[in-house]
């Protein structure tokens, strides 16, 4: 994962290739311009990942309807047997 990280030297490099490259008239239109670039791909990032979370609520409230279900319908049997339990042990004594 190192390679993602830019430190201040190749942050140096990278600016003098472009300044040879595009001149320096034209570095703060491509500055700009990938400003820009970066803002809306944030803005597309979050739209799927509001999109997506939308979609999936459903989902989850019924995960948890099921789950709840589940736990209740446990608590049912435990506590039938639990009864059934004591009653054959005072039917024992």
């Amino acid at each position: 994962m190192e390679l993602l990280f830019i430190g201040g030297s190749e942050l140096a490099i990278v600016f003098l290739i472009a300044l040879l490259f595009f001149g320096a008239d034209s570095i703060p239109s491509i500055a700009k311009t990938a400003g820009k670039a970066m803002k809306e791909f944030k803005k597309a990032t979050s739209d799927i990942k509001k999109e997506f979370d939308e979609h999936t609520d459903g989902v989850k409230d019924q995960v948890n309807d099921v789950r709840k279900t589940l736990n209740e319908g446990g608590r049912a049997i435990e506590d039938e047997i639990r009864k059934t339990e004591k009653d054959l042990k005072d039917n024992l004594k």
